[in-house]
């Protein structure tokens, strides 16, 4: 896959972050700016669900923002989970992305399996292993 994964976000169903993971090594995308685009983002997949009936949870791109691309998922529980990645000259595969998500999804899967996890708790994911899963996609990405 020839793009970085700049950012992953999981977004609760009351559209409460979750889970915000700065991927880049860039100084130009600080956390701050990783919370701004992953809050952004949930408007236009609440926009994108209400207007389009898909069976599909892959939503696609959501919007370009400067030189970077976000990508929105959406679980069937209603968590929502944002990929940012940089814009290159290749095109970004939707099978790609969706190969993305889908380990997420699993990753997050394994985490709400866990009996001590309350998924309606609100709180933030503070799981080693589900950081370690997370930073493998975002590694695998950019090989």
């Amino acid at each position: 896959m020839p793009f970085d994964v700049i950012c992953i976000a999981v977004i609760g169903k009351t559209n409460n972050p979750l889970y915000i993971k700065n991927c880049s090594r860039n100084a130009a995308y600080p956390d701050l700016k990783c919370h701004y685009i992953a809050h952004t983002a949930i408007d236009l997949v609440e926009e994108k669900i209400s207007t389009t009936k898909q069976a599909d949870q892959y939503l696609g791109l959501l919007y370009a923002l400067e030189e970077l691309a976000v990508f929105g998922y959406i679980t069937n529980t209603r968590v929502k989970f944002i990929i940012v990645t940089s814009l290159t000259d290749a095109a970004i595969k939707d099978q790609e992305m969706k190969a993305l998500f889908r380990k997420i999804h699993n990753a997050y899967v394994a985490l709400v399996s866990n009996p001590f996890w309350d998924p309606d708790a609100q709180r933030v994911i503070s799981s080693p292993n589900f950081d370690r899963a997370i930073a493998q996609v975002a590694a695998g990405s950019s090989s």
